[in-house]
């Protein structure tokens, strides 16, 4: 048990919050130790302070203080801030994230940094955080760095889904263009979200909080002379430095494909990154869609790493 010693060191409380089919459900506390009697530990968290009483606690320990994090962890980390879940939490470094079901990002629990816990009670965390949510425990891992991660997955039969690229360019290498077709809007417009859910399928209320709730978020539309929309875009800048640009559900109507649309969406959204200050951008595709790939790799991007999203299958659970 952590001491008066302890106090101002970084730790972690694993406190018993309940039962659940008679086993002890936990929740982890991480901060720094401010006080520690007999009685209880008060941690001052993320929240703020949190008073623990000493019979609560399953188990509590000191944790070093943060490794500066790798380029791979810090982008999957701004381009989580780019595609906020509506519910957030944290294990460690972990994040998890649940959506009401609407996109495996924000469905997913992103494996980056250290959660504090060995590896195989991680992955059971997680696995109950989402069954407590009714939704299918799921994990989106960059690799190759979180190969360990993946691969206890892989042991435990969580199914893998198409992988995912993280392909990133340079502002000052992209082509960008003021558009007198395309609109640039703070919100979307019921017409984009028409748009969008004829190609990703209904969009629920959860779904305009990922959305909108960036610092920084433009939807494009292009529409033709006539008005008729053609193609859409959104682009945001969420990370806390300010550097990237999010570049997601860029989508041209079928009809009109193969016009350079797409490319001219990304152009103005390029333009409006580089006067909000941006510097990079990135954006996330499925290996196996070889023609938005093609398409981005011509105006740039180059893959910065690749992701593997598992989930574990409801018969398995």
């Amino acid at each position: 048990m952590l001491g008066p010693q302890h106090v101002g060191s970084r730790v972690v409380v694993r406190r018993i919050v309940g039962l659940r089919n008679d086993r002890p459900v936990y929740s982890d506390i991480l901060g720094y130790l401010v006080e520690a009697t007999e009685t209880h530990l008060t941690v001052r968290a993320r929240d703020g302070a949190i008073r623990v009483p000493t019979a609560e606690i399953f188990r509590a320990k000191t944790i070093p203080d943060r490794r500066r994090f790798t380029p791979t962890e810090a982008l999957e980390f701004a381009a989580a801030a780019g595609w906020p879940a509506r519910e957030r939490d944290r294990l460690g470094d972990w994040l998890l994230r649940a959506t009401d079901g609407w996109t495996m990002r924000g469905n997913s629990a992103l494996p980056v940094g250290d959660p504090d816990l060995p590896l195989p009670d991680a992955v059971d965390e997680v696995t109950r955080w989402y069954q407590d949510r009714g939704l299918l425990p799921a994990m989106s891992v960059p690799l190759p760095l979180f190969q360990r991660v993946d691969a206890e997955l892989e042991r435990r039969g969580w199914t893998p889904m198409p992988l995912t690229l993280l392909m990133t360019a340079r502002l000052a290498g992209l082509a960008a263009l003021e558009d007198q077709q395309i609109t640039l809007d703070a919100a979307p417009s019921p017409e984009w979200l028409t748009a969008v859910a004829g190609r990703k399928g209904p969009l629920p209320a959860s779904a305009i909080d990922v959305l909108t709730g960036v610092p920084q978020v433009r939807f494009a539309t292009l529409r033709e002379a006539g008005g008729a929309l053609l193609a859409t875009g959104r682009g945001c800048v969420a990370d806390p430095d300010g550097r990237w640009l999010g570049l997601s559900l860029i989508g041209t109507e079928e009809h009109a494909r193969r016009q350079g649309l797409a490319r001219r969406v990304i152009a103005a959204l390029v333009a409006w990154g580089v006067a909000a200050g941006a510097t990079d951008a990135y954006l996330q595709v499925e290996q196996r869609n070889v023609g938005a790939v093609a398409l981005y790799e011509r105006l740039g991007f180059t893959t910065h790493h690749v992701y593997l999203t598992r989930y574990l299958p409801a018969a398995t659970q």
